[in-house]
């Protein structure tokens, strides 16, 4: 595919997903494998892109002092722990089977983006216990779910943070945008040692998911927007469900 249309992808999606917490694996991952990358190679070069539209909105959340890091570090450690153990099994799923699941976390990503409503938290108190543990377990499964699927898991952390854990909604997709950065670079490095990368493309690809990230990260400082950019998004992820369903099974 033309770079003309691969780059204004991860440029826009880069954007878009850093502005609601993500970073942008939830559609570079399933996308790189619609077009034909082979699923190491897909999921690498997602984890690697989803780091860096991470990292550039990082930027922009701890200068204005948005990440919760009581809340955010005890995921982190155990999604370190977790993505790589993702990313090396990978390797032992069934093509199929890998298509079917990351279309499974699609259409649970749209619903949500559909249909939840915007909550703002007023940051509860919540015992140390189940922020710690809690958190803990959190971010070891999403970091195995996120290694697995080259999709980061934030489209996971920010629900968790906020209903379980109770923070408010801002912090929260901050928060997840710190704890997704760690555990992309740990999937990542996992998924290096076997995949087939082409630097001169995903180096290139990284200046746009970091330009998008910066953009993202500096419109959802100011203002969340989130009703109308969700439902499109919605719209966009029940679409590539659907083609990935179609390419697993026709």
């Amino acid at each position: 595919m033309s770079l003309f249309i691969l780059l204004p992808v991860i440029f826009g999606s880069s954007l878009i997903l850093t502005m609601i917490g993500l970073g942008g694996g939830l559609v570079f991952s399933p996308f790189f494998v619609l077009i034909g990358f082979p699923i190491s190679t897909a999921v690498a070069a997602s984890l690697f892109l989803n780091g860096i539209a991470a990292l550039s909105a990082l930027i922009v959340y701890m200068q204005k002092k948005m990440v919760d890091y009581s809340v955010s570090i005890p995921l982190v450690v155990t999604s370190l722990l977790g993505a790589p153990i993702g990313a090396l099994m990978t390797q032992k799923v069934n093509i199929q089977v890998f298509i079917i699941i990351l279309a499974m976390v699609l259409f649970l990503a749209a619903l949500r983006m559909l249909f939840s409503k915007k909550v703002q938290s007023q940051g509860e108190n919540v015992s140390w216990q189940v922020r710690v543990f809690g958190g803990g377990l959190i971010g070891l499964i999403i970091g195995f779910m996120g290694g697995l699927l080259g999709i980061g898991g934030g489209v996971f952390i920010v629900p968790l943070l906020i209903y379980l854990i109770k923070v408010p909604t801002k912090t929260a997709a901050a928060s997840s945008i710190f704890i997704v950065c760690f555990s992309s670079f740990s999937g990542f490095a996992a998924h290096a040692t076997t995949a087939s990368l082409d630097w001169q493309f995903i180096l290139l690809a990284s200046v746009c998911s970091f330009a998008g990230g910066q953009i993202g990260s500096r419109i959802m400082a100011e203002k969340l927007k989130g009703k109308t950019i969700r439902v499109l998004f919605g719209i966009i992820l029940l679409f590539m469900c659907a083609k990935l369903l179609y390419k697993a099974f026709i």
